[in-house]
């Protein structure tokens, strides 16, 4: 058989908006998309709710986070690991 190729999962860089709830932080996640007639740029905003088991994160905080399981009824991405960042 041939060797399955391992699946990438779905890589955002953030900035921490809220650290209130246990365990999880609120992420937003800022990029620029482009009007399809008139070519003008504008910026979109979105959150996400990631899990923090380690409740490493602050607000203000700069954090990577991957796609995942469903973990609750919002939560589908977990932090990366701060050793992980310089690989």
């Amino acid at each position: 058989m041939a060797e399955s190729k391992p699946k990438i999962k779905r890589t955002l860089t953030g900035e921490v908006v809220s650290d209130k709830m246990a365990k999880t932080l609120v992420v937003e996640v800022h990029r620029m998309k482009q009007h399809p007639v008139y070519k003008k740029r504008y910026r979109v905003t979105k959150r996400y709710h990631v899990h923090d088991a380690k409740e490493e994160y602050k607000v203000g905080d700069r954090v990577r986070f991957r796609a995942c399981r469903p973990l609750s009824r919002t939560k589908r991405w977990h932090t990366v690991p701060k050793s992980d960042k310089k690989k």
